[in-house]
C-alpha cells in the first residue's frame, strides 16, 4: 500500500489513536484486535486472502513491517520497508473478493484504504493478489485500480 491517488479531502488534525488488544480491530470487521488481526500479527496464519488482506492493512495501521515483509511472496518482498511515521490509516474498505479460501490456491482482494499524510486525506484503490506459498497465503503482487 505506497501508491497514493488524489482525492480532495479536509484534513484531519486529529492525533492517530493507539490500538491496544481490546481496541475494535482497525480491519473494519466487529472484534478486538487481538482476536481478529493480532492474533495474526502474533503468529496464527490467516485462513483466507481477505483475512490477510485486512491483516495486512492492520500491520500498516500498527507500524508492524516484520509481518508485513513476512506475508509478502518471498519472489517479490523488498529487503527492508520503511513506513512513513506521518502517515495515518483512517479505515478500510474491502469491494471484492475472488477466490482465496481454504480450497483456493491464488486469490485476489480488491479494496479502497484511506489515510492521512502531511494532513491531507488520500486514498488508495487496489487490487490484490495472494498465493499460497508453502502452506500459507502470501500477498503477491497488486494493481493500482486508480
Amino acid at each position: 500500500m505506497s501508491r497514493r491517488t488524489a482525492r480532495p479531502r479536509r484534513p484531519s488534525t486529529a492525533p492517530a489513536a493507539e490500538v491496544t488488544a481490546a481496541s475494535p480491530c482497525p480491519c473494519g470487521l466487529r472484534a478486538p484486535y487481538a482476536e481478529c488481526c493480532g492474533r495474526f500479527h502474533a503468529g496464527a496464519a490467516a485462513p483466507t486472502c481477505e483475512a490477510l488482506m485486512r491483516s495486512r492493512y492492520t500491520a500498516f495501521v500498527v507500524r508492524d513491517a516484520a509481518y508485513l515483509l513476512r506475508t509478502w511472496h518471498p519472489d517479490h518482498r523488498p529487503d527492508v520497508l520503511d513506513l512513513d511515521p506521518g502517515q495515518r490509516w483512517l479505515g478500510l474498505e474491502i469491494l471484492e473478493t475472488s477466490e482465496g479460501s481454504a480450497f483456493h490456491t491464488t486469490g485476489t482482494v480488491t479494496f479502497r484504504a484511506h489515510y492521512s499524510s502531511g494532513g491531507r486525506r488520500d486514498s488508495l484503490h487496489e487490487k490484490s493478489r495472494f498465493v499460497r506459498h508453502e502452506g500459507a497465503w502470501v500477498y503477491e503482487s497488486a494493481v493500482f485500480a486508480d
